[in-house]
This record gives structure tokens, sequence and C-alpha cells, in this order.
């Protein structure tokens, strides 16, 4: 069986029983690439037969078959023809140089790309919620959409039941001259002690307005916070 080494294209003599009929991993001698090779079709009887008789025909060729694959312990897997080193190469417990540029250049273009995806989807889906930064309580107010939610339209009251009942009504109008999407709106309920306590969002069921034109908002939710005493109302920053 001849192997050729994808990185460097260096062929290898080896006999066929070597790699087996299931396969294995093995690496170049000359670059140390490993890869995959695939074993042959025959059964394994044919290929020690076969793999004998290869092996003394084949030409040497400039590395030997044992420094092909990856084998046993790490002294092994380490072997390299002694015939076909340079002097010069570099001898345990000596290492290959390192290239600083080089790392540090890599480390700067793997930080970009982390810091790049990074803005994108806080930019997308906003920050997490455990991140401790402060938060807007509502969304920045909608060029030519108006909230009016009249204090006196909002209703606080403990049901017959025992249930507590907070109501709100209000409108949604567009002054400006162009047809405008409706967002979301949020109501927030607070304490005595102007603590939050509850929120809801509502969903209006217009979801855009022509010019000119209002929508009326009737909401009411029961089973609050006894506390809730006041709402403040906005849009969504959702």
């Amino acid at each position: 069986m001849i192997l050729v080494c994808p990185a460097c294209d260096t062929r290898y003599a080896v006999p066929d029983s070597a790699i087996g009929a299931d396969g294995r991993t093995v690496r170049c001698a000359r670059c140390r690439h490993s890869w995959f090779q695939e074993g042959s079709e025959l059964d394994l009887e044919t290929l020690e037969r076969e793999g004998t008789a290869k092996t003394e025909a084949a030409p040497r060729e400039p590395q030997p078959w044992h420094d092909v694959p990856p084998i046993g312990n790490s002294d092994e897997r380490d072997a390299v023809s002694r015939d076909d080193r340079s002097q010069f190469s570099a001898e345990p417990p000596f290492k290959p140089r390192r290239n600083p540029v080089k790392m540090w250049s890599m480390a700067a273009s793997l930080f970009a790309v982390i810091s790049v995806g990074t803005i994108a989807a806080v930019s997308y889906a906003g920050l997490p919620d455990w991140v401790p930064v402060s938060r807007p309580t509502f969304a920045m107010n909608e060029p030519d959409l108006v909230l009016e939610f009249p204090a006196s339209q909002q209703d606080r009251r403990t049901l017959p039941d025992g249930s507590e009942y907070f109501g709100v009504a209000g409108e949604i109008k567009n002054v400006g001259r162009e047809t405008k999407a409706v967002p979301p709106v949020l109501i927030v309920l607070y304490d005595e002690r102007n603590r939050k306590v509850y929120n809801w969002e509502i969903l209006p069921r217009q979801g855009r307005l022509q010019p000119g034109e209002t929508l009326s908002i009737n909401e009411a939710i029961t089973d609050l916070p006894k506390s809730a005493k006041f709402a403040e109302i906005g849009w969504s920053p959702s």
C-alpha cells in the first residue's frame, strides 16, 4: 500500500497488514501531520501474506514506515528516523522557538472576534437578567404616538371575594402625518414607599395607527399584591 501525506505529499510504501482492514491513524515522519488511513477491503490473512511480499519488494522511501503511525507509548510516537534528521534540528529537552509576534497577533484576532460577537448579541437580545446594571423601567417615547392614561381613570379596590383589583383606561393617539406601529404598553404598580411590586404588559389590539387615529385601551387585573397603591404607564422596553 502506498500512503501519501495530505499535507506535504511525502509517499510511503507500507504493508497492507500494518493498516489493517479497519484502518488506523498514521503520522507523517517529515511534517508530523496525522490522518486516518482507510484499510484495504481484503481480508486479514491476504493482507498479511501480501504485505510481507510488498515490504520486501518496495523501494526505500525517504521516511521508513515505523515513523508514520502513532504507536504505543510516547517515546515510540516521537521516534523519527535519525538518517533524515538535520544536525540543527531541535533535540529534547530543547523545543522549537516560538514566534511571539505571531502568537500575539492570533490572540488579538481572537479577542476581536469575541468582542464583535458579544456586541452583536447584546445589540440583538439585550443584556441578560443576571448582569448587575441599572435598566430603564420604560422605553423611550415613540415619535408622534401619545399615551394618555389619566390618574382619574385608574381603579384600585378590593373585591367582595377578597381579591385585589386594578383597572386602567386611556388612549393612544397618532398625532403625526404617517402611519405608526403601536408597541406594547407597560403598567408598573408601586407601593406607598415607591417600590415596584407588580407590572404587566398590554398588547394593543390594533398594531398600527393611521395619522390622527386614536386607540382606546381599557384593561384590568386581579390577584395583584395588596401593597400596590398607584401605577405608572409607559412604553414597554421589550
